[in-house]
């Protein structure tokens, strides 16, 4: 040891400047943090930016965002931004949009086991009960398998919002039979296309942007697209006064959210898993407001708009039913198409005898309380 002495203001010299040091490391070092700009993914939905999907879209979206604390955000699109509705899963295959937000429908004319997993044949099952066949049922697997193995495309997809089932549709005057919808010309998309064809229905598949103006020149005249809320927003209530609730034709469908494989698997494991189970949170986000919006919508429709509701006869469920049975044999020709049916029906035959042997009569409670309601 020294006995060399260090005077007070030299060592609060000394001091002053090692703190200085250290602020300017500090403020150094703090730009490279702040530099690190969120991702973000331009997504594309198949829906105009006024239909209730694209702020479903938007739920989706939100949720994402908020989990990944900003790292992650999605540029939300409405159909024709980019691409047309139908070309969404093309784009992001290409890479041209990152992701998008569509139902499997939409490219079924690729392969018709495609609406397998949107608007295929109902065995009893709603939809609700498929999309836990996706996680459970082994749907997810066979999901994978049509779009990246048969396919050969570069995505990675998962699903969500089990949609109640879809309206038989609007028509200029009531239906009461299945004969009158022999020779109609109507709008509707996936295999239903071929159910109401089967049923001798004209079929034209259209966005649903473009039904109500081809509804106008003559080009249909009858269609369905999903729900009140779009269907009253897009103004079918101007253009026909009979709503037929109740099909078989799109009884289960969900969301497909759609990205580019390459750019997802780029992204830190925790951002992927935000995507995935982002659509989850989705899920129930989407069902919740669709319960507020569709019944709501549903009133205005009648008390506000004229329109004659009513539900699709059992006459007519039962043709359906009978029209699926028709085109089903030669579908079940293709072996992928066959393993999905398969696997489908014996999710539904376990998974429903439990449900309507566990389920009350509902309707027998709301007759109980609303009587003369239905």
């Amino acid at each position: 040891m020294t006995s060399t002495s260090i005077s007070r203001r030299k060592f609060l010299k000394n001091t002053s400047l090692a703190g200085a040091g250290a602020a300017a490391a500090t403020t150094l070092a703090a730009p490279a943090v702040l530099a690190q700009a969120p991702i973000v993914l331009k997504m594309q939905s198949s829906w105009p930016s006024s239909d209730i999907f694209q702020e479903m879209a938007q739920q989706y979206v939100d949720r994402v965002q908020e989990m990944s604390g900003g790292r992650l955000q999605i540029d939300l699109l409405p159909a024709g931004a980019v691409v047309g509705a139908f070309q969404v899963q093309d784009a992001a295959h290409d890479g041209i949009i990152d992701a998008a937000h569509t139902v499997p429908v939409y490219w079924y004319g690729k392969n018709k086991a495609a609406s397998l997993f949107g608007t295929g044949p109902v065995f009893g099952g709603d939809a609700n009960q498929m999309i836990a066949w996706l996680y459970h049922g082994g749907g997810y697997d066979f999901y994978r398998e049509l779009t990246q193995d048969v396919l050969g495309l570069n995505i990675v997809g998962f699903l969500s919002f089990g949609m109640p089932a879809q309206p038989l549709g609007w028509f200029k005057d009531e239906i009461t039979d299945a004969s009158q919808v022999s020779g109609l010309k109507y709008r509707t998309v996936g295999l239903a296309a071929d159910l109401f064809q089967a049923m001798g229905a004209s079929v034209a598949q259209l966005p649903g942007g473009e039904i109500v103006p081809a509804m106008e020149r003559g080009v249909i005249d009858a269609f369905e697209f999903n729900n009140p809320t779009s269907d009253m927003r897009f103004g079918a209530q101007d253009v026909a006064k009979n709503y037929m609730l109740a099909s078989y034709h799109q009884a289960s469908e969900s969301f497909e959210y759609i990205f580019n494989k390459d750019k997802f698997e780029s992204l830190d494991p925790d951002l992927q898993a935000i995507l995935r189970y982002g659509v989850e949170a989705a899920h129930l986000a989407n069902f919740a407001y669709a319960m507020d919006q569709y019944s709501s919508d549903l009133q205005k429709l009648q008390t506000e708009n004229g329109v004659n509701v009513k539900r699709t006869p059992d006459s007519v469920l039962q043709a359906q039913l009978e029209a699926w049975d028709q085109i089903m044999p030669p579908l079940m020709e293709d072996e992928f198409f066959a393993k999905v049916v398969d696997s489908q029906k014996k999710w539904v035959e376990r998974v429903v005898f439990y449900s309507l042997q566990n389920s009350p009569d509902y309707r027998m409670a709301y007759n109980h309380y609303f009587p003369g309601k239905l």
